[in-house]
């Protein structure tokens, strides 16, 4: 039975809205019905060539939705159950995963390079970051599905398949945000946002939003914010005179940018800590000198999807939402179909909203 996706035909090409052709689930793989998919940056940055991937592909990556069949050998989800999709599965085998490092499983991304679904004139498609979330239903590795905790609204709960676990684990993981401590969040679309949450649940006393739209400033402020600046080049100036002259003492970049790299850097107090979750192209190019280096004693650090284990984090964040803690509504601008994905990137391009939702 053909099914609905948002097919990418090249790098670089506009997504096309066709019928696609899904295989029955074979040994160790599941087929699920999407309810709901993020549109994240990285998709962007995957039709645009800033990130490589197998074409033609599905893209979309966080996503969740209802299990409808099981292959064989699969024992931990039965149709019928809700699950989050995990774009990233840890081979368990690998270096990273030998010293518990699994969100730099060094196999993670070997099912995107497999054939998951044809073209109905049978054209082979890959699944973009293994689990092809653009789509009415999916099938991936067993490996790629957590059961859904109960308690959490399975649309809304695509975003803790990439935002959510970004945005908790830079602040919880990378950062190891203490209570009391001031932390500035570089970028406030999906992940920054849900970072902004997260420094609150970690009892930051002071958090500062910086972003390039004014319009993000509401936004900002109901996810925890108590300060809110348009990114300029006085940023850093401005953070350090919020904070008794003296630099936050958490700076999460969000936006991959080197001037956002930089600012959060400089924005750091001395001693303090800066964590880069936003993903640049290679040309984007962030300078220090060696004095600098020296005299601030910053610790910067690189973070790749929130440094999470997705099967331990999922529980912890499905309890922050029960208790109130986590509002994962409140990262939602938009609820767009899968036609709209293309306009959903133009607004990211722009700087515009928060994260965009597929509801299927």
């Amino acid at each position: 039975m053909a099914v609905r996706a948002a097919v990418l035909p090249a790098v670089g090409a506009p997504l096309e809205i066709t019928g696609i052709e899904l295989p029955d689930p074979g040994p160790g793989q599941v087929r699920v019905r999407l309810a709901a998919a993020g549109v994240c940056h990285s998709d962007l940055s995957l039709s645009d060539g800033t990130m490589s991937v197998p074409v033609p592909a599905v893209l979309g990556h966080e996503g969740a939705g209802t299990v409808v069949a099981v292959g064989p050998d699969v024992t931990h989800v039965a149709p019928g159950a809700p699950v989050v999709l995990n774009w990233a599965p840890a081979c368990g085998t690998c270096h990273a995963c030998s010293l518990g490092e699994v969100w730099l499983c060094a196999n993670a991304l070997n099912g995107a390079a497999a054939v998951h679904a044809h073209t109905a004139d049978g054209t082979p498609l890959h699944p973009g970051l293994n689990v092809a979330a653009f789509a009415e239903e999916t099938v991936v590795s067993a490996s790629c599905v957590l059961p859904l905790p109960p308690g959490v609204p399975l649309a809304d709960a695509a975003l803790l398949g990439c935002a959510v676990l970004t945005g908790y684990g830079a602040i919880h993981h990378s950062a190891r945000v203490r209570p009391g401590e001031s932390v500035a969040v570089f970028g406030a679309g999906g992940v920054g946002l849900a970072a902004l949450q997260s420094a609150r649940i970690a009892g930051a006393s002071r958090i500062v939003a910086v972003d390039v739209s004014p319009a993000k400033e509401d936004l900002a402020r109901g996810a925890g914010a108590t300060d809110f600046l348009l990114a300029s080049a006085t940023t850093p100036r401005e953070i350090r005179a919020l904070t008794g002259k003296q630099g936050v003492d958490v700076a999460v970049e969000c936006a991959g940018r080197a001037v956002s790299i930089r600012a959060a850097w400089e924005s750091t107090r001395r001693g303090g800590r800066t964590t880069v979750v936003g993903i640049g192209g290679k040309d984007q190019q962030v300078t220090f000198n060696a004095l600098e280096l020296f005299h601030w004693g910053r610790t910067l650090s690189g973070c790749v999807y929130g440094n999470s284990d997705p099967s331990q984090d999922l529980p912890v964040l499905a309890e922050h939402v029960r208790a109130g803690r986590l509002d994962l509504s409140a990262l939602v601008t938009e609820r767009i179909g899968l036609a709209d994905i293309p306009a959903a990137f133009d607004n990211m391009k722009a700087g515009k909203g928060g994260r965009a939702l597929v509801v299927f």
